[in-house]
């Protein structure tokens, strides 16, 4: 199989755990890094051995040689990038959350065409642990979706030495906080093992944004949620009940269940260490047993590796990638209704397929 030649756009953070994984992939060549700090493009590409490298994104996707361009930049910045690759012909990866809102998400989905683009929110569905506990949940084994619970709550730490990035808890960077920072990969990793089949159409949610009294935590100016809780129905009566914050005035705590009529999955997205996924079954005769079906050992952080191999393998074979722009878009859909309804206090009504 031919490489695809990629180019990625950003090269702070998140920039280089695409790059990693594409130069050890056969079937990604880098030709391209970009930018806005030229000094960190150069760095990047001196690492990677990559030939090219830009300033501006745009100059990137460009560039004639570039087949395919991954946008690992703050998402006040995407838009404009992903409108400008779909409109080059080039097929396009965006990282979390997909975009600063729903409406964007729709633009873009009427932009591409017969392109592949899709979103970096599949990260946790990647790993052995995840592609394990989706067999469970589709075959049916858990029967009737009932209860969905996810809550990871972050207790606040120590006061940090250096500011946080000011990208993190602004509206106007990044279309909200905590929720689209990491409820993205939530939302994407519970409606991804029950195979993408949970229609959400109904959400009601409060969010909060950080202590006045922990404000030295964050970016000077910081106002958008770092703690929201919501309970979302869909269609047929599953409810999924969805937590999750930061900077908490309580002790670190997650919480992962998918419950059905017949059985139980207990399960950590993070596979943090000496977890366990633990599948509950019930019988007339016995009542509930249980059974661990997967224990995680020292290391489960691979998973920053998938997005951008799964993206090249759907450039190939001439698909759209594991989580498409209209799986991202029931994502970013159910995140603005978090919004609008902690917003008015009332329950929002949504109405999105895949």
């Amino acid at each position: 199989m031919k490489p695809v030649k990629v180019g990625v756009v950003g090269c702070g953070v998140i920039g280089p755990t695409h790059m990693g994984p594409a130069i050890e992939s056969p079937l990604i060549e880098l030709v391209a890094v970009s930018d806005l700090v030229e000094s960190r493009a150069k760095a990047a590409a001196a690492q990677y051995g990559v030939r090219k490298c830009y300033v501006q994104g745009d100059d990137l996707i460009d560039d004639p040689e570039v087949e395919a361009v991954v946008l690992a930049v703050p998402a006040d910045g995407r838009f404009a990038l992903a409108k400008h690759a779909l409109a080059a012909g080039k097929h396009m990866l965006t990282e979390k959350p997909v975009m600063m809102n729903a409406k964007l998400v729709r633009e873009l989905i009427q932009m591409r065409g017969n392109l592949t683009a899709g979103c970096c929110s599949l990260r946790m569905r990647q790993t052995d642990a995840a592609v394990l506990a989706t067999q469970i949940v589709t075959s049916g084994a858990l029967g009737e979706l009932r209860v969905l619970q996810a809550r990871e709550i972050r207790g606040c730490g120590r006061k940090p030495d250096a500011p946080r990035p000011d990208w993190r808890l602004v509206k106007a960077r990044n279309g909200g906080g905590i929720l689209l920072n990491w409820g993205c990969y939530d939302l994407d990793y519970m409606l991804g093992l029950c195979g993408w089949q949970l229609r959400p159409t109904t959400v009601f949610a409060q969010c909060w944004t950080i202590s006045p009294h922990l404000q030295e935590h964050v970016w000077p100016g910081s106002d958008a949620e770092t703690h929201f809780v919501s309970l979302i129905r869909c269609e047929g009566g599953a409810m999924i009940n969805f937590e999750r914050g930061e900077f908490v005035a309580a002790q670190t705590e997650s919480s992962w269940r998918i419950t059905g009529s017949r059985g139980s999955l207990q399960l950590d997205m993070l596979g943090r260490r000496g977890s366990q996924m633990v599948l509950d079954e019930t019988t007339p005769e016995g009542g509930v047993s249980s059974r661990t079906v997967w224990e995680f050992g020292p290391d489960n952080s691979g998973y920053n590796s998938s997005p951008i191999v799964d993206f090249a393998q759907a450039i190939r074979e001439g698909r759209q990638t594991d989580t498409s722009l209209e799986r991202a878009l029931v994502v970013q859909e159910i995140s603005d209704a978090i919004y609008a309804s902690a917003e008015s206090g009332e329950a929002v009504h949504i109405d999105v397929t895949v």
